[in-house]
């Protein structure tokens, strides 16, 4: 039997693998055995950083907001079934706030949010072999999808949600900066909805080749090739739509530079305070937009992955056993050779 653990983050690099204790059962909850668990950006943050901004971790946490699992046991009339693939949203809005009411529960005022340390108890994550889930939170797949295909409907709902900020997409001529996993899932969805060519910056080889395999037309390293889209820049700039996965500074300011007058420019790469070339936006008048986490779009995200309409797994670069958890984010964190890596806790 596998044994029971948990990937808890205590301070900073100190990341030890636990042993798990036994789930408490929840009202309206199904218990849940983990499959698989993708490490995102903000898990790494909490790794490398302790947090990020002005959320820190205060108290040991388990990390981890991407994951898929098996039903175990779930409540009757929950319409979920014990050997059930489902994907684990880690959302959880009050919905009773102002937000919640108006349909934005992204923005709700006392969100719950799996693996985050924004509040005192933090809320532990989906980084463990077996946990509780509300049941609304369970979305199940057909027979047949995979765990690893399952566990990517998270960042493919950001990615979802970034998109309904943005134009149509057909036709377009889009600029994706970063070739990290958002960035590789936004050029898979630039494809899908009918850009007319789909251009991908960053300053690594390799994540600019899953971007390749993703369905990039032009895939740049600006760092060996800094005048290679000077074409982009003729006529005060001809990218119609830019999907800035970075929140580097120079990715963000050539990307103005290269968008034409009132394109859109969605912002899903999070960062501190950054200089902006204001009088270009103004100039140009720029579309610039934010986005923040998704809505809906999850349970859009696991019909998507559940229909076969989209393929993820280029992006997914390594798979380790979660009992090599540290290893797996330190891996993670290494652009030179992954993108997406997943602790396997079936291993």
């Amino acid at each position: 039997m596998t044994q029971e653990i948990a990937c808890r983050l205590h301070a900073a690099h100190d990341l030890r693998i636990e042993p798990l204790a036994e789930p408490q059962p929840a009202e309206g909850a199904a218990l849940v055995r983990v499959l698989r668990g993708g490490i995102c950006g903000s898990d790494l943050h909490y790794y490398h950083d302790g947090g990020f901004g002005p959320v820190r971790v205060r108290q040991p946490i388990v990390l981890g907001h991407e994951a898929a699992g098996v039903v175990e046991a779930a409540p009757e009339g929950s319409g979920l079934v014990p050997g059930q693939l489902v994907a684990l949203s880690p959302s959880r809005p009050c919905g009773e706030c102002d937000y919640c009411r108006a349909g934005a529960e992204r923005h709700c005022l006392a969100m719950r949010f799996s693996g985050s340390a924004m509040r005192l108890p933090h809320e532990d994550g989906f980084f463990r072999n077996r946990l509780y889930h509300p049941v609304g939170q369970c979305l199940p797949l057909p027979e047949g999808a995979s765990a690893q295909a399952a566990a990517g409907a998270e960042p493919l709902a950001v990615c979802l949600h970034a998109l309904s900020m943005a134009p149509d997409l057909s036709g377009q001529r889009v600029l994706i900066t970063g070739a990290g996993p958002i960035g590789a899932i936004c050029t898979a969805l630039a494809r899908l909805r009918g850009a007319a060519e789909v251009v991908v910056t960053d300053v690594q080889d390799f994540t600019l080749g899953i971007a390749g395999r993703m369905g990039a037309d032009r895939a740049v390293n600006v760092a060996e090739q800094p005048d290679a889209l000077a074409d982009l820049a003729e006529g005060k700039g001809r990218i119609d739509v830019v999907l800035e996965c970075s929140a580097n500074p120079h990715a963000i300011a050539q990307a103005i530079g290269l968008a034409r007058p009132q394109a859109t420019m969605v912002q899903i790469g999070v960062g501190g305070t950054l200089p902006l070339p204001l009088n270009l936006i103004v100039a140009k008048e720029l579309r610039l937009v934010g986005t923040h986490r998704f809505d809906r779009e999850f349970a859009e995200a696991v019909r998507m992955i559940g229909a076969g309409q989209i393929d993820l797994s280029p992006m997914v670069t390594q798979v380790l056993p979660a009992a090599e958890a540290q290893r797996a984010f330190d891996l993670a964190g290494d652009r030179a050779q992954a993108v997406k890596v997943q602790l396997d806790f079936g291993a």
